[in-house]
């Protein structure tokens, strides 16, 4: 362990410091949680405050009372690692703690309801009931969208709008709604699972009445003063595309005239906003109450936020790095079967780039309260960057009539997937345009900007 490295950090979610054990409850909330959320050290013998070296006396002794402390405290039972380690000349205890395969972990005095903490920040949070049954589907493999609702026949889901949202891409069959999990077997009978109703179901907001997205527009850089704003309650793929459209309704800052036409110049890139937006809505905790899915556009930013904190497991500084679970199965299925995300853990890279790409800083991830939020700034920190690969294809395509996707990546030596999504950034910057009848046009070209 580096204690020097980990004297630098923060206290955060998988980090706390502990002067002494006076106060044992705060030490075993923080126990508990960190084996609920997504593991974490406690270093004994450090004030939290000053991060004084203060060094813990007997430290072979605190190592078996913090052992049997946990042991008592603690159900299910827990096993952490505790080490007495020497630094400058101070005895210090650590306790690593490891996400648990066994949650919800609670303090046995307080029980199941009261007792079962997660880790938000640098705090602990009491769970409540949703969150602990979240728990308890998480530790045997379920997902919420997967359950049946059993009160309800095959035809609660809507077959003519689920085909509707998939004749881009495929004919539907109704067999095909078992295969996605939109319907699935309980006791012998046909029902909709709880997935299959949030996206397609007839009666869908009286069973989930906060799966819907607000969005509005603030002046300023607070929600003093409020724009504009509209509630999008259709299914959740058009209500995608309708939030998608209010963003860029409200975030044309002004155009670039070349010459052929006008371009107009996005404050914030569609490729991050469409990814901000989708994720939301994939990794939303409907079971949850009291709150939809959030958009909010102020003068300097765009802030996403959805019910649910980060799945079990997976850290803040996971998400740069393409870690990825999914929360909804269902929902996440059907969104990859439509195009809406590609491979999971991919998007959160994806709105990096492109925010990256149009010289904007990176997006900023949060938990607050039991909500993740992801915040998009739209001040330019330095110009839009054409990396060497992007070159590549600029020049390539700046004689003849049009190159296909596959050439083009023949000529950059990557797969057809990662150059077409260069392509898309490119003309999503109006840097290239596209020629063709659809996205799944296999004849669709690509030529250079006139404008760009």
């Amino acid at each position: 362990m580096d204690l020097t490295d980990i004297l630098r950090r923060p206290e955060g979610k998988t980090l706390e410091f502990k002067r002494d054990l006076s106060s044992p409850q705060g030490f075993v909330r923080t126990v508990a949680a960190f084996a609920n959320t997504a593991g974490g050290t406690v270093v004994i013998g450090v004030s939290d405050r000053t991060r004084d070296l203060r060094g813990v006396t007997n430290a072979l002794d605190l190592e078996e009372r913090t052992a049997n402390l946990i042991t008592d405290s603690i159900q299910p039972r827990l096993l952490p690692d505790i080490e007495a380690i020497s630094f400058r000349d101070r005895q210090l205890l650590a306790v690593r703690v490891y996400p648990s395969a066994s949650r919800p972990h609670f303090v046995r005095k307080a029980g199941l309801r009261s007792g079962t903490y997660v880790r938000v920040g640098s705090t602990n949070r009491q769970a409540d009931a949703q969150l602990i049954a979240e728990m308890q589907r998480f530790a045997i493999g379920e997902t919420f969208d997967e359950w049946p609702m059993p009160a309800h026949d095959s035809e609660a889901v809507d077959f003519r709008a689920a085909s509707e949202f998939f004749a881009p891409v495929r004919r539907l069959t109704r067999r095909n709604l078992e295969t996605l999990r939109l319907l699935t077997r309980h006791q012998g009978r046909l029902v909709p699972t709880v997935g299959g109703m949030l996206l397609f179901g007839r009666d869908r907001l009286e069973h989930f009445p906060d799966a819907w997205i607000q969005a509005g527009r603030f002046a300023g850089r607070d929600k003093a003063a409020i724009l504009d704003h509209v509630r999008l309650d259709m299914h959740p793929i058009a209500a995608i595309e309708a939030a998608v459209a209010f963003v860029e309704k409200h975030s044309t800052r002004g155009a670039v005239i070349g010459r052929v036409r006008r371009r107009d110049r996005w404050s914030l890139p569609p490729q991050a906003v469409r990814e901000a937006i989708v994720n939301a809505v994939v990794h939303a905790d409907y079971s949850q109450t009291g709150a939809p899915i959030r958009v909010s556009i102020f003068d300097d930013r765009l802030e996403v936020e959805n019910p649910g904190l980060l799945p079990f497991g997976l850290t803040l500084e996971d998400l740069p790095l393409g870690v990825s679970r999914v929360r909804n199965r269902v929902v996440g299925r059907v969104f990859q079967e439509l195009g809406l995300v590609e491979q999971w853990g991919s998007g959160a890279q994806r709105m990096i780039s492109a925010c990256h790409d149009n010289g904007l800083a990176p997006p900023v991830w949060e938990e607050v309260g039991f909500r993740l939020r992801v915040t998009l700034r739209t001040g330019s920190l330095r110009s839009p960057t054409i990396d060497p690969k992007d070159r590549t294809i600029l020049d390539l395509l700046k004689a003849g009539e049009g190159r296909g996707t596959r050439e083009i990546a023949e000529a950059i030596g990557l797969s057809t997937r990662s150059t077409r999504t260069r392509l898309a950034r490119l003309v999503e910057r109006g840097l290239v345009r596209e020629v063709g009848t659809g996205p799944n046009d296999p004849r669709r070209k690509y030529l250079i900007a006139l404008d760009g």
